[in-house]
């Protein structure tokens, strides 16, 4: 199926800076095609993140993602944030309500919808490895859904200020090997490319009762989750979050659900050509 661009084509965007490697646009057109939606979806390199909001409202676009550096600066220029990226300090995604713009975060729901995939979270004893933005919203994800987490961080003062911010336990990264859980969770960035073969668990760390999970999708087979798959763990790869986050920005724009099998292998393909 093929869609038409014309003067009723409802546009959206992604405003960052850099944006150019940004896959959100392959994945959202392929699921605009997929189900007949008429919108396009751009990427904007965006300095001015005031002049972008006002974008916004003088073309009518529909909507946009936010990514870095923008996700933070971003909200003092919305008519609205909701509880949930206030509670997260950060907004990935803009609604343009007939002219109201919504500030949402949909990282959170991506991290739990990917694990979800694989086994329920409430009542789980659940390490998070990382105290940055990624980590806030994968542990904000996870305790809304009934998890018991416990943050892992090599700098100690980062950890322990999100633990208290969260109301979740800490631990220095040197008693990670001490901690038994169900589910493990890299929200840093150790293993992207090009340092493959770091990781920031040691092999010893999985056992096969285990779900682990990374946010790394570059390479989409971690030294972490080798390390995890080797031992018999059932693991969730970063792509997996990616697609559930930018999926539920598409049903929050077009208030359709969102073709996730096909937003999957559009990101796969273009990860498996690079």
């Amino acid at each position: 199926m093929t869609v038409e661009i014309n003067s009723l084509t409802r546009l959206y965007a992604v405003f960052g800076d850099p944006v150019a490697h940004s896959l959100s646009p392959a994945m959202h057109n392929r699921a605009f095609t997929h189900i007949g939606e008429n919108a396009a979806y751009m990427a904007f390199r965006v300095t001015d993140v005031q002049g972008a909001v006002r974008a916004i409202r003088a073309f009518d676009i529909g909507g946009a993602s936010v990514t870095i550096p923008h996700k933070v600066s971003v909200m003092e220029h919305l008519d609205e944030v909701d509880e949930t990226a206030r509670a997260m300090g950060a907004v990935n995604t803009i609604i343009n309500d007939q002219g109201r713009l919504i500030g949402k975060n949909s990282d959170c729901l991506g991290a739990v919808k990917a694990i979800q995939e694989k086994t329920p979270v409430k009542d789980k004893d659940v390490v998070v490895i990382g105290a940055g933005g990624a980590a806030r919203a994968v542990i904000y994800g996870l305790k809304q859904e009934g998890a018991r987490v416990t943050i892992v961080n090599r700098t100690m003062e980062k950890g322990a200020r999100l633990a208290e911010e969260l109301g979740v336990d800490f631990q220095p990264m040197e008693d990670l090997g001490k901690l038994n859980c169900r589910i493990a969770v890299n929200a840093t960035s150790v293993g992207m490319v090009p340092n493959v073969q770091d990781s920031p668990a040691p092999a010893s760390f999985f056992n096969k009762d285990m779900v682990a999970m990374d946010i790394v999708y570059r390479p989409l087979l971690t030294r972490f989750l080798s390390d995890a798959r080797n031992a018999g763990c059932t693991i969730v790869d970063g792509i997996a979050m990616f697609v559930y986050q930018g999926a539920s920005q598409f049903e929050w724009w077009t208030g359709k659900e969102a073709p996730v099998a096909q937003m999957r292998e559009t990101v796969e393909t273009i990860l498996g050509q690079r």
